[in-house]
């Protein structure tokens, strides 16, 4: 029972760093950076394990939208340890991270939103994404605000998406502290407007 333990945890080890250096190539080159070959190479494993995992290049490109997508649930998963306007508070914050700020990270999304553009089938994994994370987003808000439709909900998601997106595409040109945390506000301004009178 052990073996099959440690090789579980091998195999997911592997295919995680697989994943992660088309997630690397990506960010620093585009999708005519990425090959089966370059993967490998950038993995430090062999060719043959990287087409054990993947089909081909595009199963492969999927997987690793697939992973931003789950990085992305992260950011607008609830702590049950926190009230709902802490959860909705961390999950506003948590886009501005260190981690997040970083000329790869930026840098790889703007090649996935390129790539939504050009390819039908990764354009449906973005839009699916998008929906989850505007979903996550939706319920934390709903949990805040519980006057609120669902529909108010999402279209507040939406409007911090924007404000969101703008963000990271502006710290790509170097975009000072101090406006990333006027947007920030601008996320919780939307986030916590009161709930409208009904009448």
């Amino acid at each position: 029972m052990g073996t099959n333990t440690v090789n579980s945890g091998e195999q997911l080890d592997r295919q995680s760093r697989i994943l992660e250096a088309a997630l690397d190539l990506l960010s620093r080159h585009g999708i005519s950076g990425v090959s089966m070959r370059s993967v490998a190479r950038e993995a430090g494993v062999a060719l043959g394990l990287v087409n054990y995992y993947y089909d081909d290049k595009t199963s492969l490109i999927r997987a690793a939208l697939h992973r931003v997508d789950e990085h992305d649930l992260l950011l607008v998963t609830p702590d049950p340890d926190s009230t709902p306007d802490e959860q909705l508070r961390t999950a506003l914050r948590r886009v501005a991270g260190a981690d997040l700020l970083t000329t790869k990270y930026l840098s790889l999304r703007l090649h996935l939103w390129a790539l939504a553009q050009a390819d039908e089938g990764y354009a449906e994994i973005n839009a699916a994404a998008f929906d989850r994370y505007i979903d996550g987003l939706a319920t934390l808000v709903s949990n805040a605000r519980p006057g609120l439709s669902w529909e108010e909900c999402r279209e507040r998601g939406s409007d911090i998406v924007v404000i969101q997106n703008g963000m990271w595409l502006t710290s790509l040109l170097g975009v000072d502290k101090a406006s990333i945390k006027r947007s920030i506000q601008r996320t919780e301004d939307i986030a916590f407007a009161p709930v409208p009178d009904a009448g």
